[in-house]
């Protein structure tokens, strides 16, 4: 497959980048700063992207691609608002190419708490949501915009991230929440967003993740 990664010197992004090259495909990483990203391989490319706010800068990037994928995200509390400011041109940009299909990182607390969730989680989501309100209710806003947007879509959903080393046993749910759903490596989120992008039940879908 050939795909384009933004967000690509992040947690989840080089994993992206990483496990993509490893499984044999042609990624495309859309960077800032190419010092950041890590990765190297002979069936990678690297795009640097000055600005992310014209889609038609970006339309190259994604012109062809079977898959787009994004770890966009904040760094930092100052940042929050740079997931849906930098995911609308992106969507601009697949539909102006039509390249369709596309996929995010959001976060669990936007699904819905399970009716027989944990008595820890059933605690600590709501508190964990007020103190980063900010933050998920870009997350709303940027997957709203995928809503309205024509491309096959899909908001991947994983809770707590860790810096652990990618085990490739994780559970995920279409279209709900996941019980006891607390914490999964930005690994396996990695590895998890790449089995969805050819998997049909996950599209136009917000998809859970989790151990």
């Amino acid at each position: 497959m050939k795909l384009t990664v933004f967000g690509a010197t992040g947690g989840i992004g080089q994993e992206i980048v990483r496990q993509g090259l490893a499984a044999g495909h042609h990624v495309t990483a859309v960077v800032r700063d190419p010092a950041r990203l890590s990765v190297t391989g002979e069936r990678l490319e690297v795009v640097t992207a000055a600005r992310f706010d014209d889609p038609e800068a970006l339309r190259p990037a994604v012109a062809g691609r079977d898959a787009v994928l994004s770890g966009l995200g904040p760094r930092t509390r100052k940042q929050v608002g740079v997931a849906s400011a930098l995911t609308r041109p992106i969507l601009r940009a697949l539909e102006a190419e039509g390249t369709r299909r596309f996929l995010a990182v959001s976060a669990a607390p936007l699904g819905p708490v399970p009716e027989n969730e944990t008595l820890f989680l059933r605690i600590a989501t709501p508190v964990v949501s007020r103190v980063l309100r900010d933050h998920y209710d870009d997350l709303r806003v940027m997957e709203d915009d995928m809503r309205r947007s024509a491309t096959d879509w899909t908001s991947v959903r994983p809770p707590q991230l860790l810096d652990k080393p990618l085990t490739g046993r994780y559970r995920t749910a279409v279209g709900t929440a996941l019980r006891g759903g607390a914490k999964i490596s930005r690994a396996d989120v990695a590895h998890a967003m790449l089995a969805m992008t050819a998997d049909p039940a996950t599209v136009k879908q917000p998809v859970a993740v989790a151990y």
